[in-house]
């Protein structure tokens, strides 16, 4: 990877936080409800609103909003909850632990199982095995994923009484009970996010297989399982890295879904409860938050693609 390219993805990624900045500003703004007569309620002077109002900034053009907002963001300032006074950016911090701990595993166990069967069917292609594989990641691409983790509450948890099916333990507290509670949560994330892998794997492992180089290989006496391990896996993995940079990213935004059919308490569930509620601090900054991951994210995949396709800075 040459450092002009770093820089030059370093560089696209300023710009393109800016605007996931005003795009979250605007969005909030055009919300219909007043922040100030939600914290002192319908029966409020209006004197006292336009007094709380003033305090907070209300009153000021939006551009001059968004200005003091995008500052105090960029020195970790995003604000009080309207529903308990915390400061938000802690707050959102200690649920994306809960998130993160849950979708790293959960995408990690996705890709150990998606790419190698994704090779193996591409490998062979059209036989029983390939039309198993394609079947069994249609089926898991085509299942609601609040649907299969209700399946995997009511199997595990009530008949058979394996897991826990509400609350959360931390790690800090106690590991293994931990483990327990998110035992069900990541082996749904798991389970859906191994379809797109798979069919993602086959693909590029199909164009990988067609190459002229793989001919070579074969004709020189090697191995088909070495001809997967050290020509096809390597060079079909670069496609697959793209689609696991925007898997991870969408599910550290927050998996609102999942983290309300186990009650978890992640970033989308506070995500969710911010919206009922209209805290609108708490809706902001766990929107800037989850866009940032998303954009970093992506980023980082940029900045790794190069190890496993070198042609890309070459052009």
């Amino acid at each position: 990877m040459t450092l002009a390219y770093a820089l030059r993805r370093l560089g696209m990624a300023v710009p393109t936080l800016l605007l996931v900045a005003i795009a979250v500003f605007a969005l909030l703004r055009l919300v219909p409800g007043d922040p100030a007569q939600i914290m002192l309620g319908d029966a409020a002077d209006p004197a006292q609103l336009q007094a709380l109002r003033e305090s907070m900034g209300l009153d000021l053009p939006w551009p001059v909003q968004f200005l003091r907002w995008l500052g105090a963001a960029l020195r970790g300032d995003l604000g009080l909850s309207l529903a308990n006074g915390q400061a938000v950016l802690p707050l959102i911090l200690e649920r994306f632990q809960v998130t993160a701990g849950i979708v790293l595993l959960a995408v990690a166990l996705a890709a150990l199982l998606a790419i190698p069967l994704g090779t193996l069917a591409a490998w062979k292609q059209n036989s029983a095995l390939d039309l198993a594989v394609v079947g069994g990641a249609t089926l898991l691409l085509s299942i609601p994923s609040f649907w299969l983790g209700l399946l995997m509450l009511l199997f595990f948890g009530l008949k058979l009484g394996w897991v826990p099916v509400v609350g959360y333990v931390g790690f800090s507290e106690d590991a293994a009970a931990a483990l327990l509670y998110i035992a069900l949560p990541v082996l749904t994330l798991a389970l859906i996010e191994t379809g797109v892998l798979t069919r993602m794997a086959r693909a590029a492992a199909i164009d990988v297989l067609r190459l002229d180089y793989i001919a070579h290989a074969r004709s020189k006496g090697l191995r088909e399982s070495t001809v997967l391990r050290r020509h096809v896996l390597p060079n079909a993995f670069a496609p697959t890295l793209t689609l696991l940079g925007i898997v991870l990213g969408n599910l550290l935004g927050g998996i609102a879904v999942i983290e309300t059919v186990f009650t978890l308490p992640g970033l989308g569930r506070l995500m969710v409860d911010g919206i009922y509620a209209r805290d609108y601090p708490v809706v902001q900054g766990t929107m800037l938050f989850t866009a940032t991951i998303y954009v970093l994210v992506n980023l980082l995949t940029d900045l790794l693609y190069p190890f496993f396709d070198p042609r890309v800075t070459a052009e």
